[in-house]
């Protein structure tokens, strides 16, 4: 399945991505999309940024990435999210996800 989003691309190889998160799931996963964003859902609840840590890690272990190259930028407390991805460019990004969600 091809991704119906772009994930935005930013400056050098920094990558910004909508995220909805679905806190408190039975499993950790990339689900797909939905709409502009990508819908994510990690075991974590919602409190003291055990959400937001369990989508970074999440992402950065999709990405192959070190952990601390992806964060959440906006909407700490929202279950409607940016994250920043350093090291991942539009076309890494965009291969990589048609893999996971195919």
């Amino acid at each position: 399945m091809a991704c119906s989003s772009t994930p935005r691309f930013s400056l050098g190889c920094t990558l910004q991505i909508q995220v909805k998160a679905v806190p408190g799931s039975s499993r950790d996963c990339i689900v797909g999309w939905l709409g502009e964003e990508l819908k994510i859902r990690v075991s974590a609840p919602p409190e003291h940024g055990k959400a937001n840590a369990a989508i970074e890690k999440l992402l950065a272990a999709a990405f192959d990435l070190p952990s601390d190259a992806v964060r959440v930028i906006r909407g700490s407390t929202s279950p409607h999210k940016w994250i920043e991805i350093d090291g991942l460019s539009e076309t890494e990004a965009k291969q990589k996800l048609d893999t996971i969600l195919s």
